[in-house]
């Protein structure tokens, strides 16, 4: 179940005239793969993010996301696509402060209409999954920078998603911390088979993903393997 955005144009208003964020962008991400996107500030990788989840519909061009067309949905049918298709891992965790690490991924289940019996187990089976195996009732006070990342990741997985979309998940960590995170959503996306976009500034972690694509002034120039 892919990833794959066709001849993607996305335009803001800027004063009179309007600002290219994306110029005929395309990308195929593949089940069980992992796609970098770097590029400097202000290149177009937020709005690559951005389209990639639905969050922004583009001028031009098609998004499919694990073989659904996207055009012509209604925000109804876009948010219910995203809740169940999509895991987004955001830059800052943004973890609830009242809830454990367990609720904040029961959450995400209550809201696509599971169980709370099969969130609980579910939650549980995922914190472990991201190493975080006996923190499941400690509140984000309580968990380092890394563990409320893993806790942001181990979210985005609850309702198992076909696509990862993971926004600069480092920018907050050391070298090694950011690693680990790196580490840990490139084995999720081979074991879940789901098809991953990373946007980061972090180059040193890029041997570890399966393609890099490169934005610059809102083109994406064309995906390498990088090994």
């Amino acid at each position: 179940m892919s990833l794959d955005l066709f001849d993607i144009t996305l335009t803001y208003p800027d004063g009179d005239t309007r600002l290219t964020a994306l110029d005929r962008v395309s990308l195929r991400v593949p089940a069980g793969t992992a796609t970098a996107v770097i590029g400097p500030s202000g290149s177009g990788k937020s709005s690559l993010l951005a389209v990639a989840a639905t969050l922004i519909t583009p001028d031009n061009g098609r998004v499919v996301i694990a073989g659904t067309e996207t055009a012509g949905m209604s925000l109804e049918q876009t948010t219910a696509l995203r809740r169940e298709t999509i895991g987004i891992v955001f830059q800052q965790p943004n973890l609830i402060a009242s809830l454990t690490a367990a609720e904040q991924l029961q959450v995400m289940a209550h809201l696509n209409g599971r169980s709370p019996r099969h969130a609980r187990d579910r939650a549980e089976h995922l914190l472990a999954a991201v190493g975080l195996t006996g923190q499941a009732d400690r509140r984000p006070h309580q968990l380092s920078g890394g563990q409320r990342q893993r806790v942001n990741i181990a979210r985005a997985l609850m309702n198992e998603p076909a696509v990862l979309l993971v926004d600069e998940p480092t920018s907050a960590l050391d070298h090694d911390r950011g690693a680990a995170i790196v580490d840990l959503l490139i084995n999720l996306t081979r074991e879940r088979g789901t098809a991953t976009v990373l946007v980061t500034h972090d180059h040193g972690h890029l041997d570890r993903v399966d393609h890099v694509a490169e934005m610059v002034d809102g083109r994406l120039r064309t995906p390498a393997p990088t090994r």
